[in-house]
């Protein structure tokens, strides 16, 4: 395999735990704030958090796609 592929394949893991994990973390943090009555203000936090983190998500997606084009 070559070295290219192999960072493909390295980054594409990385998409996938991140999108996975932010996933999960935010809906962990939904259940927990509903559980413990967190503020509306709290839980918008934990939105925002994860609205970065599907973002970060999409940055490494469009950075993989670009580097497959090449």
């Amino acid at each position: 395999m070559a070295q290219g592929q192999q960072d493909n394949g390295k980054a594409g893991r990385r998409l996938a735990l991140v999108i996975a994990g932010t996933g999960i973390l935010w809906v962990l943090a939904n259940m927990i704030g509903s559980e413990y009555g967190w503020s509306n203000r709290t839980r918008a936090l934990f939105d925002l958090l994860a609205l970065a983190g599907f973002g970060a998500a999409l940055w490494i997606a469009i950075g993989l796609w670009r580097a497959r084009k090449d």
